[in-house]
């Protein structure tokens, strides 16, 4: 007889806490036990735009400024930075006490490698460079931009959280191909990655770097101000299914779920030792990326008709529920209730779905029946049920639909052919980015249009916009601009927008200091 996740939950709640055995209870004052949302597939942080390298990565690399819940910057590795009169010239300087995992102490020229390697792969780094004229190391503690122009929004770029954030390494390691992943992890973050713990697909673990210097300044706030650790270790185990993860909360076996389920709320706040909330009022924004090489999708008149077929609602229910205060749609290029956010467009995805009328437009378009191979990434809570949702729904627009389920990492992969789909590429896929990684034209990599992103859109109008924003310094007319960017972008769809949704995280009340923000590992301490 099948046992449903409800009941396991139930039963999982029957078990007394005192029957632990004494080593868990007493592991849980020196070992945090963390769930992730998906096991970390790439540890390089600066190769991968998944959102669990990023976490990885704000636990072993540190960076030169950090930023707050609030998305305010300050200096992080940094003691301050000193600005020419002119503004073309900044010289950062690097505080003291800062180490590398292998003992080596942090120097500049270090610093500028990392900032070229991740400028190499982020839309803001390479904006960043783009305005640069020499980056340099002045001295072992100062780098030193010389600009072509001024550039205001440095800290911002190099402090940012959202993907791709620029994390410090050795130049040894810094200095490698960026397009290609790094397997051995060395940052100067509070903790240091136990590579020889790793258990790929159930376990990863970290140690407190014991020679981390925490800033002597103001208060922790996401990633920004002191990173004091208060655990000796932190160990990640990926669970096969997240009912099972908030089975092991109930029992003591973990401390904390970075995703849980929404439709498992309810049991769990009535389990009384787990609290959950949300971390990010900005949310998961989320995106239909389809592939501009290959057709059907190189035809933007096909991707302009598919917008009828696109229900955001039904999207978000299906990640979400019915509970409207986890989703939010319908929702454009920008993260809503962000400055940069607006209505342009947004009729499109209001109102009841005609997919009769989308099968006549994708028809008149040019749609002569092509297989559209769909990557579903099955072991994501989120990507999954959105996944499902894409593929009834170009089903539904008379489209030759293939489900392509496939583990989260080959999807990753997968999307950086650009081989046809008889030859293993693919047409379309889902995924689900923080609201943080939408807030601006610099930041949103996905709308660049420079090719280099999974999906490879390319537009000169968009690029041309995203100057004249960097180039504005009133709000008004960075908000203006940003009107005309999603013009652009539902003209010439560099993805489908498909809804925004809150995700909440749940823990056990023997820990307290959970940071607003993504999921960090310093300020977090037994109850």
């Amino acid at each position: 007889m099948p046992v449903s996740r409800r009941s396991l939950l139930k039963a999982a709640a029957a078990i007394p806490a005192l029957s632990l055995p004494g080593i868990v209870r007493a592991e849980s004052q020196s070992t945090l036990r963390f769930i992730p949302v998906i096991d970390l597939a790439f540890v390089d942080p600066i190769y991968s735009t998944a959102q669990v390298s990023r976490n990885h990565g704000f636990m072993v690399y540190d960076t030169l400024y950090g930023m707050s819940a609030s998305l305010q910057v300050s200096p992080q590795m940094l003691s301050g930075h000193v600005i020419s009169g002119d503004g073309l010239q900044w010289d950062l300087s690097l505080r003291d006490g800062l180490f590398w995992h292998d003992g080596e102490r942090v120097l500049a020229r270090d610093c500028v490698a990392s900032i070229r390697r991740w400028a190499a792969r982020d839309g803001f780094g390479g904006e960043l460079m783009e305005a640069t004229d020499e980056l340099s190391a002045a001295d072992d503690r100062t780098i030193r931009f010389r600009l072509k122009r001024p550039f205001p929004l440095l800290p911002q770029a190099l402090g940012k959280a959202a993907i791709n954030a620029c994390f410090m390494m050795p130049e040894r390691l810094a200095s490698q191909d960026p397009f290609k992943p790094l397997t051995e992890v060395i940052g100067s973050g509070p903790f240091r990655y136990l590579a020889d713990e790793r258990v790929q697909g159930a376990r990863n673990a970290y140690a407190k770097f014991e020679r981390y210097q925490p800033r002597t300044d103001g208060k922790p706030d996401w990633t920004a101000g002191p990173k004091i650790v208060h655990y000796n270790r932190v160990v990640w185990t990926t669970t096969p299914d997240a009912g099972t993860g908030v089975a092991a909360l109930q029992t003591g076996e973990q401390d904390w779920q970075e995703t849980t389920p929404h439709d498992l709320l309810p049991v769990i706040k009535a389990a009384g030792d787990i609290e959950t909330r949300i971390l990010d009022p900005r949310g998961y924004a989320c995106m239909l990326r389809l592939n501009h090489l290959q057709p059907p999708f190189d035809n933007p008149a096909i991707r302009r008709a598919l917008l009828g077929a696109i229900d955001q609602s039904a999207f978000m229910t299906a990640v979400a529920g019915v509970d409207p205060t986890f989703q939010i749609s319908p929702i454009g290029y920008f993260a809503p209730g962000t400055p940069m956010a607006n209505e342009v467009g947004l009729d499109v995805f209001r109102g009841p779905r005609d997919y009769a009328r989308v099968k006549a437009d994708l028809k008149a378009a040019g749609y002569n029946g092509e297989k559209i191979v769909v990557l579903v990434p099955t072991n994501s809570l989120a990507q999954k049920p959105l996944g499902e949702i894409a593929v009834d729904s170009l089903r539904k627009a008379g489209m030759n639909v293939e489900y392509a389920g496939l583990d989260f990492a080959v999807v990753l992969q997968r999307q950086l052919k650009k081989d046809p789909v008889g030859q293993g590429g693919w047409s379309a896929a889902v995924g689900n980015w923080q609201g943080i990684d939408w807030l601006n034209p610099a930041g949103n990599t996905n709308i660049r249009g420079e090719g280099k992103v999974a999906g490879w859109y390319a537009s000169e109008k968009m690029g041309a916009l995203r100057s004249q924003w960097l180039a504005a310094s009133e709000l008004a007319e960075q908000q203006r601009i940003c009107r005309q960017v999603q013009a652009v972008a539902f003209e010439e769809i560099p993805y489908i927008p498909i809804g925004l949704y809150k995700q909440p995280t749940a823990y056990r009340k023997a820990i307290t200091g959970i940071l607003d923000g993504t999921a960090v590992f310093w300020n977090v301490r037994p109850a």
